[in-house]
């Protein structure tokens, strides 16, 4: 019986192989279904992967899930191997920014590029995140109606990039010099709640607030009640312990970074009011951009000659990113990071024994930090420098920031119904998650795009 199993499954993907052999690598003639026959598939949810498996895309839905032997393929699928693979939920990263990409002089680039961010810069930035396995994102802080170009171009196809969820400019007390295109400043309550309602009435899915320390905490519960009462999550900075406690004090949905530089931890009565928000309280760590300096300057500096960061870029503009980058123990940026790298441990452990939902998002987009592989190494930190279990950081890259941003109803996991954003890589990515730097396979909406 186990040998005629064997064979049957042989001659299957057999078959699968014949089919892929004749097929555009774009799927550009596309079979009304397709069928990812023969994987391991890791589904979102946290139980037991589901070996040999199929799963049955029509249109932009996942329409079935099943084994090979037990669920058929229908007639005329375009089949696609999965063999050898681990095949699980398009990835999310919580925290983008398009409008930058890696470069290391912010005050440079906010006065030459701005003309290029909804042209190519934003493009590029897109489509290097899915072509990384990132089919959904958030990004937090880029000039509202380059933002809302962009998404909008992204969700009708026009260009190739994650879903996206956009912010618009942050919110903050006063914009740093040069840069009111992107960040808007608050002057009283009232003005708070204006802001709020014109990045509403826009059509912004998210609302990012800054330096809220630097507010009055008038303010800030004006930002956080008018977005409530627009039905948009406020996501916050959170760099500073006053950050932090007003943040938490006036309702902030998510936070993001782990903050507060070089002290050793969370203080008591900030780590009370994350435990009394257990369940409820989302966070976005951002661990790996304070890791990159170290690893590119000394462990592996080859990172950035990566043609994959370059994906879709001017060459003028690579090889300013490329000069900016050529000292990075000068830049302002890192200057602190050796001193935060030892505090990381302790603050991270503290953000999961608060009971906070953890999410995986980079920053990317800042110096060192490139669209092309920021998402993978943050996975990979969680797992191999702080010991989460694989399964956990996976999820938190997939159910929970579906959860977070309320569509988990259409996506974070491969189940019938849901959207079908799939991705596959070789290989048992629950040992080893740095397989998520070369994926595979990514299908996006039911349209392979690589």
């Amino acid at each position: 019986m186990l040998q005629d199993l064997t064979a049957a499954r042989r001659l299957l993907v057999t078959a699968a192989v014949l089919v892929l052999g004749v097929i555009a690598p774009l799927s550009a003639v596309a079979a009304p279904v397709k069928a990812l026959v023969g994987g391991r598939l890791i589904d979102g949810y946290g139980g037991r992967p589901l070996e040999n498996s199929v799963v049955l895309i029509e249109g932009e839905r996942i329409t079935a899930v099943g084994r090979v032997g037990e669920l058929a393929v229908p007639e005329g699928a375009e089949v696609i191997s999965t063999e050898g693979m681990s095949v699980l939920p398009g990835l999310w990263d919580m925290h983008v920014h398009l409008m930058i990409v890696g470069h290391g002089d912010y005050d440079h680039w906010d006065k030459t590029y701005p003309p290029l961010f909804r042209s190519t810069i934003m493009p590029a930035a897109a489509r290097q995140l899915l072509l990384a396995g990132v089919t959904s994102a958030r990004d937090l802080g880029a000039p509202l109606e380059d933002s809302l170009a962009i998404r909008d171009k992204l969700r009708r196809g026009e260009i190739q990039g994650p879903t996206l969820y956009v912010s618009g400019p942050f919110l903050q007390h006063a914009p740093y010099p040069g840069t009111d295109l992107f960040r808007w400043g608050i002057q009283g309550p009232e003005d708070a709640r204006a802001k709020v309602k014109r990045l509403a009435e826009a059509g912004v899915d998210v609302i990012k607030l800054i330096d809220q320390d630097q507010m009055t905490m008038d303010e800030v519960r004006a930002v956080v009640d008018e977005a409530h009462r627009r039905n948009l999550p406020v996501v916050a900075h959170s760099h500073r312990v006053e950050e932090i406690r007003r943040g938490l004090q006036a309702g902030v949905d998510c936070f993001e970074h782990t903050g507060l530089g070089t002290a050793p931890e969370y203080p008591a009565d900030v780590f009370e009011l994350m435990k009394g928000r257990a369940n409820t309280l989302f966070w976005t760590p951002t661990i790996s951009p304070l890791l990159l300096y170290q690893e590119t300057r000394d462990e592996f500096p080859e990172r950035l000659d990566d043609p994959r960061w370059q994906a879709g870029l001017p060459p003028a503009v690579v090889d300013d990113i490329r000069r900016s980058l050529a000292h990075p123990e000068s830049l302002g940026y890192f200057q602190y990071v050796p001193a935060r790298r030892p505090t990381l441990q302790r603050k991270f452990e503290q953000l999961r024994q608060s009971g906070a939902i953890l999410l995986i998002g980079t920053d990317s987009g800042v110096p060192l930090n490139f669209h092309s592989d920021a998402t993978w190494r943050e996975i990979d930190t969680w797992v191999r420098v702080f010991g989460v279990p694989p399964m956990d950081a996976l999820r938190a890259a997939t159910f929970w920031p579906a959860v977070a941003m309320k569509k988990d109803k259409e996506v974070g996991t491969v189940s019938p119904g849901k959207i079908a954003d799939v991705i596959a890589v070789r290989g048992d990515v629950l040992k080893h998650v740095d397989l998520l730097q070369d994926v595979d396979l990514v299908i996006q909406r039911g349209v392979r795009v690589k």
